[in-house]
């Protein structure tokens, strides 16, 4: 990879940083949308929310200068246009619900919509490269059920990112460490797109966190949780499929594994003891971790040390190839289960759940 334009991506994402830190800073001085605490907040006062808004207004500026200036393709038109609009659809749909606060059902007919909107472009998982360990074949063609695994992929993200999002510092600092390691990693492997892509999307979040971390300041609402989990699912389909690095499908889910796993689990368990999955709760394990009595810094610096860790070893599976980069998971899984196992049991002794 040719690292001659380095200094000048890393100017631009100093002005995109700060561009999203004036933004946020004019949303908590003059925009007053507050979130009032109710009995499932972890906040105690009135907060400016919709601070996701500098998020998106940095991204999509970033990615306009791109269509204006670049200076060659990165990707197909039709690729580039279908990731934008999509992104810009949920993300004003999210500001949207964040305003007149709609239900569930409505926000996940919104989600739904999105998605359908970003499969019409052709963004679509259709194959799945294993490398030659998998019966020499260097893809497998996976026909309707690459729609399913599609749908299924990016509402998942959607969903993980805006469940996670209820600590100070939670979803925007794991976001930036996950842009940072994408961005290295796919900027080593030769992309012209989904780099570039990774690193204005940390530039935005980390002017926005500025403000939201270790004081809440500011919080991104549905606005920033929902557009970035949508963002970086669809953007790990693009670096897999339509860029020219090709970077592995498997690195967006090793960078959040930590917050796919809590989700998966939290759902499973509330569904197995037979509650509503749809009703809001604070059981998820980081928000255990915080009724136990650790501080909000505590347990978002936990999780920003395991995706740091996660981040290391996405380095390292992209240098694996075939059916063994799954086996780079493991270790993640059994601490997270180990993480679940002691949470589960301390939060039970003390009636938590």
């Amino acid at each position: 990879m040719n690292y001659t334009n380095l200094p000048k991506h890393l100017l631009f994402a100093g002005f995109l940083f700060l561009l999203s830190a004036a933004i946020s800073w004019i949303l908590i001085k003059r925009v007053k949308v507050l979130d009032i605490p109710n009995g499932r907040s972890s906040h105690s006062q009135s907060t400016p929310t919709i601070g996701g808004v500098a998020i998106v207004f940095t991204f999509f500026f970033s990615m306009l200068l791109i269509y204006i200036f670049g200076d060659k393709p990165m990707i197909t038109e039709r690729y580039f246009l279908g990731f934008t609009f999509s992104s810009l659809l949920i993300a004003g749909m999210s500001l949207y619900d964040d305003l007149k606060q709609k239900s569930v059902y409505i926000r996940l007919f919104t989600h739904i919509f999105a998605i359908a909107i970003v499969m019409s472009f052709g963004i679509i998982i259709h194959a799945v490269d294993f490398g030659n360990t998998l019966l020499f074949i260097n893809s497998q063609a996976l026909g309707i059920i690459g729609y399913v695994i599609t749908f299924c992929w990016i509402i998942g993200m959607i969903n993980a990112y805006n469940f996670m999002d209820g600590l100070n510092g939670m979803a925007g600092g794991n976001a930036v460490i996950a842009s940072i390691f994408f961005c290295i990693i796919s900027l080593n492997q030769g992309s012209n797109f989904t780099y570039i892509v990774s690193y204005t999307l940390g530039a935005g979040v980390l002017g926005f966190l500025v403000f939201n971390f270790p004081k809440g300041k500011l919080f991104m609402g549905d606005v920033g949780s929902t557009f970035l989990g949508f963002a970086f699912a669809v953007i790990s389909i693009i670096a897999s499929l339509y860029d020219n690095a090709h970077t592995s499908l498997l690195v967006i889910p090793l960078l959040f594994f930590h917050f796919i796993y809590d989700t998966f689990f939290t759902f499973l368990r509330r569904l197995f003891k037979g509650e509503n999955v749809f009703q809001s709760h604070r059981t998820h394990l980081y928000q255990l971790f915080n009724r136990m009595g650790y501080k909000h810094i505590t347990v978002t610096l936990f999780y920003y040390a395991v995706a740091v860790t996660q981040g290391l070893g996405a380095i390292w599976m992209v240098t694996i190839h075939g059916l063994e980069r799954l086996l780079v998971f493991i270790p993640f899984l059994i601490f997270q289960i180990i993480y679940s196992i002691i949470t589960i049991k301390y939060a039970r002794k003390r009636d938590l759940i």
